[in-house]
């Protein structure tokens, strides 16, 4: 049969992403308690393009993450994209993974034990000459105590849920529980799927005592990412969903890591 996606295009224009998006997947991912774990991601898996293709086999991308079935995590991926190329014509390919991971937590007072799902991701692509960039990441919520609206305040504070957003590139190995541990305690407290009356109190006051602006909690994170060897470069994003003002309060912070020295990063 005629094999319309190879025919040549005469435009010129490279395409820097194609492939196939959203695409539901059972994978298992690295557990540091319980050394692996499934769960069900949402994969993207693309391409870039040379200019001289008309278009690519999506059939061909969705035959190679079958290829991996329940093994697609960070210790395939490089093997995942490197197929890609291999397979289909590529200047270079990108993966994009989202899933969500679950964490035991503990109450604080009585000890009671829930699960707690977070969302997570990891990013790659294997460049034209074969080097692969690998980031990993996750949304972890916390509780904000605005310092101002203590401070000004007879009787409370407003409080609202914020989102840590991580996404780190490393050297060695690094939990998902770890990044998860470094923004949970830059918060004014942590958030727990399960909580009894007395866990209620102690959460309550805890955040109260423990205020901190958006502000705050992107410099603590970055501060605690900075001292980690194996990171070599973040971004840190924190959003607090505002309990009295329309608006969200929004900050972010990226670096890079360039010999001893943290740096900006674009």
């Amino acid at each position: 049969m005629r094999d319309v996606q190879s025919e040549r295009d005469y435009r010129h224009i490279e395409i820097d992403k194609v492939g196939v998006k959203g695409l539901r997947f059972p994978i298992t991912v690295l557990d540091r308690a319980h050394k692996e774990q499934p769960t069900v991601a949402s994969i993207n898996l693309f391409i870039s393009l040379p200019h001289h293709f008309r278009g690519t086999h999506m059939s061909r991308f969705v035959d190679i993450l079958n290829e991996y079935r329940w093994r697609v995590h960070v210790a395939k991926v490089g093997d995942i994209l490197k197929k890609t190329k291999e397979r289909i014509p590529a200047l270079a390919a990108h993966i994009e993974i989202s899933f969500p991971y679950f964490v035991e937590k503990e109450a604080p007072i009585s000890g009671e034990r829930s699960i707690m799902g977070y969302d997570c991701h990891i990013l790659a692509t294997l460049d034209a000459n074969d080097e692969c960039d690998l980031r990993i990441g996750v949304d972890v919520p916390v509780t904000s105590v605005c310092p101002c609206s203590r401070e000004i305040s007879e009787r409370g504070a407003h409080s609202q849920r914020g989102i840590v957003r991580l996404s780190v590139r490393f050297q060695g190995m690094v939990w998902l529980e770890e990044l998860i541990e470094v923004a949970e305690s830059c918060g004014s407290s942590r958030i727990y799927p399960l909580l009894k009356r007395e866990d209620e109190k102690f959460v309550t006051e805890w955040a109260y005592d423990h205020p901190v602006f958006v502000e705050d909690i992107v410099r603590e994170v970055a501060l605690r990412l900075q001292r980690d060897e194996r990171i070599t470069w973040f971004l840190v994003e924190v959003e607090n969903q505002e309990s009295i003002h329309q608006h969200n309060a929004y900050a972010s912070v990226a670096r890079e890591k360039r010999g001893k020295r943290w740096v900006a990063s674009g």
